[in-house]
């Protein structure tokens, strides 16, 4: 690949799937690898570590890359947002910046940001996100369990949180203003398009003439925006969730075409 973003690993979580992101980053090399924000969850790590094995073989697995000769780019959010005061240095050959510009294959400059900052309620409202955190952690350790009785009867992976994001009228339109700041703001900026994560809603699509991309997560869509060596823009979908939580199999690569609906 020319290019790979990656956000929203949460790592320090018990959420985070981070033998499956491991596994990704073993059968994919790229020029650049951009760490997209909340790559470490500083507000889980407050009440209690949750690190495993799997959490320090991913860090790893970063540095070693940056070693070889991967230009890794780190933009802190909101979750591990105590990076940000090393905006600036650089740490093993990772870059700490603020936000960062990528110019794709055929010209066109991409806006990098994680995008907490034009979330309302995260500039605003801090107690909320605080509370929304424990919420959706909460929603993701009963969903695990639910998910192991429907694996029992060979029933697929159903997602609670992804559930309520889709249905419930707020938070389809918060996503929906999301996107249109984010875009907006890309525009001002004089570019072409924006990259972030921060909402767990990985899309290719385009908003009044900006290209909006958004990468995912690593706690439940196990998604990656990428770059081809042909400049062409895709979401990977890495393995299944289910196998991930229930079974020890390997993951299996399914990858997307661009689409201007939702992967």
């Amino acid at each position: 690949m020319r290019t790979i973003w990656l956000s929203d690993i949460h790592l320090g979580t018990a959420g985070c799937k981070a033998d499956f992101l491991l596994d990704f980053l073993r059968h994919h090399e790229s020029d650049t690898l951009y760490l997209v924000g909340d790559i470490i969850d500083g507000w889980q790590l407050k009440k209690g570590w949750t690190w495993h094995q799997s959490h320090n073989d991913v860090v790893q697995k970063v540095l070693r890359k940056a070693r070889k000769g991967t230009r890794v780019i780190f933009i802190p959010g909101n979750h591990d947002e105590f990076a940000r005061q090393y905006v600036g240095h650089s740490f093993g050959g990772i870059e700490v910046v603020e936000d960062a510009v990528h110019t794709l294959l055929d010209g066109r400059r991409l806006w990098i940001t994680h995008g907490d900052l034009f979330d309302g309620v995260i500039q605003h409202a801090k107690w909320l996100a605080y509370l929304g955190d424990n919420l959706y952690t909460l929603i993701l350790a009963l969903n695990h369990s639910f998910n192991r009785v429907r694996a029992r009867f060979n029933f697929p992976y159903w997602s609670l949180s992804q559930y309520l994001k889709h249905r419930v009228k707020n938070a389809v339109a918060f996503i929906d203003r999301f996107e249109h700041v984010l875009t907006h703001e890309a525009r001002r900026r004089g570019h072409d398009g924006v990259v972030c994560g921060h909402i767990h809603k990985a899309e290719i699509r385009t908003i009044d003439g900006i290209l909006y991309c958004n990468d995912g997560d690593w706690v439940e869509s196990l998604t990656a925006l990428v770059e081809t060596a042909e400049g062409e823009l895709d979401i990977v979908h890495w393995g299944t969730v289910s196998h991930a939580s229930m079974q020890s199999d390997s993951p299996a690569l399914r990858l997307n075409a661009p689409s201007e609906s939702t992967p």
